[in-house]
């Protein structure tokens, strides 16, 4: 059963045609990936779910019910959490604070303390530092753990690896691993090595059109449509 569906999305940004018909199915419970080439659509599906680039037309469906046209704060409180590229956290806040300050309702921290602490052990020992005074790594940590306060569902998910050493993305990917067993999530990832260790299911969108979808160890084999589409090899990926 779909947590999430779209169906012909069609998203404007001022004057530009930005998603020409994406159609998008996620299945409650799975790791989806969003894959295309840099400026094909990605992280503006991901706005558009949340209501923050409205659908021109074409309809968005979150556990059954019609999204379309909702206000982004109504999107959320339905339990949908996102993790925007570039981390975007309070920088002037301590951790605990970027953590407090997501609670949907009062003690939802308290309630997911163990659970997030246990996937980022990092940040509870600088739970008092403020952001500015962590390392890129342990700040996209804190994005995702923010995300995970409130009771979502579902998780959007935006190009969790970037600009991580190769040692903090194995340790990102096993939290979205982990945290994968509480929430579904879609994610976009640039590097299909990680998104193919990851991910049950892909989208791929070309120029602002789903094109292709399917299952990920179908993708993984199938170099042709990786070159053709993401212009580049499987890199190894198992």
């Amino acid at each position: 059963m779909s947590l999430l569906r779209l169906e012909e999305v069609h998203t404007f940004i001022e004057q530009f045609h930005i998603l020409e018909g994406v159609s998008i199915d996620v299945p409650e419970g799975d790791i989806v990936a969003l894959l295309g080439r840099n400026g094909a659509g990605k992280t503006t599906t991901l706005k558009t779910i949340l209501g923050l680039t409205p659908a021109r037309s074409g309809s968005v469906f979150y556990d059954g019910n019609n999204i379309t046209g909702r206000r982004s704060f109504d999107i959320a409180a339905m339990g949908i959490g996102f993790v925007p590229e570039h981390r975007a956290i309070f920088s002037d806040l301590s951790v605990e604070e970027n953590l407090l300050i997501a609670e949907r309702e009062r003690g939802d921290f308290a309630a997911k303390e163990d659970f997030i602490f246990g996937l980022f052990p990092d940040l509870k020992r600088l739970i008092r530092l403020p952001g500015t005074n962590l390392s890129g790594g342990q700040q996209q940590m804190l994005a995702v753990a923010r995300a995970l306060v409130p009771n979502n569902r579902l998780l959007l998910i935006d190009e969790p690896s970037e600009g991580l050493a190769p040692v903090l993305i194995e340790q990102m990917m096993e939290a979205i691993r982990r945290l994968s067993s509480e929430s579904t999530v879609l994610l976009v990832e640039q590097n299909f090595i990680v998104a193919s260790r990851l991910a049950q299911h892909f989208v791929i969108i070309e120029e602002g059109r789903s094109i292709m979808s399917g299952a990920m160890k179908d993708l993984v084999d199938d170099d042709e449509t990786i070159k053709r589409y993401l212009g580049a090899g499987t890199g190894g990926a198992t």
